[in-house]
């Protein structure tokens, strides 16, 4: 009976090592490569390193941590800067680091200030203007290619 399975192992191990070989082989004659690509950011990154975007009218962008599935980025306004009404299908999160925004969602209009958070579900129209210079803190899932450069 050991003899059996001597010559059972024995088989298994040189089939597992023929496959072996013809995968290596076949990798090495093919002209494609299977080699996944990632998107997203670094693992670590340092505001003082990362470069912002002038989006114009008192409003910068600082795009930090993302992949696919989820993106942060850091939004700095100026007192009286617009974050022009607009919608995405995205869901979004903003949490008011600094200053005071008057936000409008979906027709609903208030005020928020440091350590406030509004939550914006798909598609919904929403919008700022700065009341006192400050720092919105949004994330965004899926991530917002939009705001990759090209």
């Amino acid at each position: 009976m050991n003899y059996i399975k001597s010559i059972i192992t024995a088989c298994a191990l040189s089939l597992i090592a023929y496959t072996n070989v013809q995968a290596q082989t076949a990798d090495k004659n093919s002209n494609t490569k299977t080699e996944m690509k990632r998107t997203g950011s670094a693992t670590f990154i340092f505001g003082k390193e990362t470069p912002w975007e002038d989006l114009g009218d008192g409003v910068k962008r600082q795009i930090l941590g993302y992949d696919g599935q989820l993106m942060m980025v850091k939004v700095q306004f100026e007192k009286g800067a617009v974050g022009k009404v607009h919608s995405h299908y995205q869901s979004q999160c903003t949490y008011v680091a600094s200053g005071k925004f008057e936000f409008t969602i979906d027709g609903v209009t208030k005020v928020v200030s440091e350590g406030d958070c509004l939550f914006k579900t798909p598609d919904l129209v929403h919008g700022c203007v700065c009341l006192e210079p400050g720092v919105l803190i949004d994330t965004f899932s899926p991530m917002r290619h939009d705001f990759l450069k090209k």
